[in-house]
């Protein structure tokens, strides 16, 4: 009698999206240049344009001066976010990322951290609004990220989306370049948008 070899499917074998996420950190972007995985996606984008920088800048201002609590914040700080509904794995580098610095949230983080105690992130849209209006927006509420400041230069207005709930954020907050918006707690101040105009 002889035995028969029966192929058997490896069960090891990686998927899709686990060989996408490896492609993906394995990545060795241009110098200025920021690689994310977002909704299944590598996006590359090249260095922010002095506009960007400025909105950023005026921002980051105004939260060190007039937040309720002192925050920390960080412009390069890649985050691993909850994956589901489209997004199977998701790894982005939010234009500003914010936490109390009582947390220390930043100091020993790995390249790729968890967005738990983060408090906000802010983006300006640049060369793919969409990814920034839509699908990180989508991402940030699915990690459970309490706000999301949207500074949208194409629209000339401010965002800010608040109480995210499953992959949607259930309060909105629209102001247009030079009117003011109140940004909830903890930082609990009428961010002016003025300077954005």
């Amino acid at each position: 009698m002889s035995a028969v070899a029966h192929e058997q499917p490896i069960s090891d074998s990686p998927s899709e999206e686990d060989i996408l996420l490896e492609g993906f950190l394995s990545l060795h972007s241009p110098e200025g240049f920021r690689a994310e995985l977002i909704e299944g996606e590598i996006i590359v984008t090249p260095p922010p344009d002095g506009d960007h920088e400025d909105y950023i800048g005026l921002l980051i201002d105004q939260v060190g001066r007039r937040a309720e609590v002192h925050m920390q914040v960080s412009g390069g700080k890649g985050l691993r976010l909850v994956s589901g509904g489209l997004c199977p794995k998701n790894h982005v580098v939010p234009d500003a990322t914010f936490a109390p610095m009582e947390l220390r949230l930043f100091r020993g983080a790995p390249s790729w951290m968890d967005p738990q105690g983060v408090a906000m992130v802010a983006e300006v849209t640049s060369t793919k609004p969409d990814q920034d209006r839509i699908a990180k927006r989508h991402c940030y509420a699915r990690a459970a990220i309490p706000l999301y400041l949207l500074i949208d230069r194409e629209k000339s207005q401010v965002t800010i989306f608040g109480k995210p709930l499953r992959d949607e954020y259930t309060e909105v907050h629209i102001a247009a370049f030079g009117e003011p918006l109140d940004l909830p707690a903890p930082f609990g101040f009428e961010l002016d948008t003025k300077p954005f105009l």
